[in-house]
């Protein structure tokens, strides 16, 4: 039985869709986590308005979980509710200028022409189009590939002409290449933010990265009882067809024994036989021997992404309206990331970002009543080495309430020290995700190689499989889900598992059809 077994090491997106994936396929797997409760980093802070979500806030790219379901005999809509976003983000700068970007393109396209005028309008049409190239072009042989190379991608993409080739601007930085792309500074900065749904720094990641607006673009939903409902869902399909989930059950040390696994031991001493093992956590954990010495060769160490300040509580908000999402943009986008990848400290200026829970889908709270807010702010991930203490933390609170205040936005933030739960900062976030020191999103994107140097799904050690934000794709809840995939894939032998129904890859990583879209891009809503 240990030999059919599958143990899986963190129940975080990658590890449930891994698991659902392999029990639905007649694998044995049990599923280990420290925490409570599944999700990893979807987790919720309760207050007295509600739970309040607390880590991923967006979910984009519902066609990857609509494959997903359909592999494993469900529809997504018969166990999770979306609400469309009709406005997917609205953006303020520190001039009080303003600007909404919509699901509908053509919207989207005016708010740009009456922001920043017909030149930008053109400028914006023509970014959406390339980053539409690019994903097209790039979803199949790297973020559904196991193990792309420069030489595969090369192969993969030969035939789309040279064309591609300046989409991608392989030279360029995302902020130089936005730069060139559009003449509005406010555009090049709002565009530039993308580098960190993946947690680098626009200055120091590649251009390729403008592909991630194209994510968004193609839809923003809110799920129906926040995002962690969706790891609940995940962790019950996964039970219904014979996974066991065991909650508070750290695991101490992954067994390896002849170069292969053997099993893992758990902090209270039980020791669990499996010759397969997936491990959904950072790799940065196994790299720095957290899990013991022997899978130490499973990983490597890599530069730091980004970290964040959390702000999860309830509280009624006055004065400039609120999206669901909304972003005030700090005055001087370079001087913030030199703050954080340089300098090593919370930026002094920072962007903040808003995610108003209760306002999902366009409703609006009634004026005076409290809602659900997250609010938060980028830092660095230093969490291993600093203690952020009361010093710190009403600092953070300073700086932040400065910058709604300047936006016309009154929200009171609550005392970070005498309501502790309500802010999380680095060193929060590095007790949480052992090995992280508090980085969000695995290693930074830094780089033309930093996809070529992500961990895969398959290690040097047999039977060890890596799976998670940290872990090729990247990270974000969709690329989660692929890796999770991708990890099962690799253990049962078979890459068309992360390949829409009805297509195959190719060796190069393209789709057999004339039409490398995904499944279900042009939907509106997911079915």
């Amino acid at each position: 039985m240990a030999r059919d077994r599958v143990l899986i090491v963190g129940a975080g997106v990658a590890g449930l869709v891994a698991a659902l994936e392999l029990a639905h396929r007649g694998r044995e797997v049990l599923v280990f986590d420290a925490a409570p409760r599944p999700g990893g980093k979807l987790r919720t802070v309760a207050t007295p308005a509600g739970p309040v979500d607390a880590g991923p806030t967006v979910f984009t790219m519902a066609h990857v979980f609509e494959e997903l379901f359909a592999a494993v005999g469900e529809r997504l809509s018969r166990h999770l509710t979306l609400h469309a976003a009709p406005v997917l983000a609205r953006h303020y700068w520190p001039d009080g200028s303003t600007l909404d970007l919509h699901a509908d393109a053509a919207r989207s396209e005016a708010a740009v022409a009456a922001f920043a005028g017909p030149r930008a309008a053109a400028e914006f049409r023509a970014f959406t189009a390339r980053a539409a190239r690019l994903f097209a072009a790039f979803e199949g042989p790297v973020m559904r590939h196991p193990h792309p190379t420069p030489a595969s991608v090369a192969r993969a993409l030969v035939h789309r002409g040279a064309g591609l080739v300046g989409d991608m601007a392989p030279l360029s930085t995302l902020w130089s290449a936005l730069g060139r792309q559009f003449a509005d500074p406010r555009l090049r900065q709002l565009f530039a933010r993308y580098a960190t749904y993946v947690g680098g720094s626009p200055l120091l990641s590649p251009a390729i990265l403008l592909l991630i607006w194209q994510s968004e673009a193609r839809g923003v939903w809110a799920i129906e009882g926040g995002m962690v409902r969706l790891a609940e869902v995940l962790a019950e399909l996964a039970a219904a067809r014979g996974a066991v989930l065991r909650c508070d059950a750290a695991v101490a040390e992954i067994l390896v024994s002849g170069g292969a696994v053997r099993g893992l031991r758990l902090a209270s001493g039980e020791e669990v036989a499996g010759t397969t093992l997936i491990f959904n956590g950072d790799p940065g954990a196994l790299a720095t021997g957290l899990l013991g010495p022997a899978s130490r060769r499973a990983a490597h160490a890599h530069p730091r992404s980004l970290s964040a300040t959390v702000w999860t509580f309830a509280a009624p908000v006055a004065g400039r309206a609120l999206s669901h999402h909304t972003v005030l943009f700090g005055p001087d986008s370079p001087a913030e990331f030199a703050d954080i990848f340089t300098h090593g400290r919370l930026p002094r200026a920072p962007s903040v970002y808003i995610c108003a829970q209760d306002r999902a889908g366009g409703a609006q709270p009634q004026p005076g009543v409290a809602e659900r807010l997250l609010i938060t702010v980028n830092a660095p991930a230093d969490g291993d080495r600093i203690s952020y203490g009361p010093e710190e933390r009403h600092a953070c609170r300073t700086r932040i309430m400065d910058r709604l205040a300047a936006a016309g936005i009154g929200v009171p933030l609550p005392d970070p020290v005498a309501e502790p739960s309500a802010l999380t900062m680095p060193d929060g976030f590095a007790a949480a995700y052992p090995g992280t020191g508090g980085a969000l999103y695995g290693a930074a994107p830094h780089g033309m190689m930093a996809t070529f140097r992500r961990a895969r799904a398959v290690t040097a050690i047999t039977g060890l499989y890596l799976a998670g934000g940290g872990t090729h794709p990247g990270p974000g809840v969709p690329m989660s889900a692929l890796s999770g995939r991708l990890a099962a894939a690799a253990i049962m032998g078979d890459p068309a598992l992360t390949w829409p129904s009805g297509r195959t890859a190719t060796r190069g990583g393209t789709w057999t059809d004339s039409n490398p879209e995904p499944a279900g891009a042009s939907r509106s809503s997911p079915s």
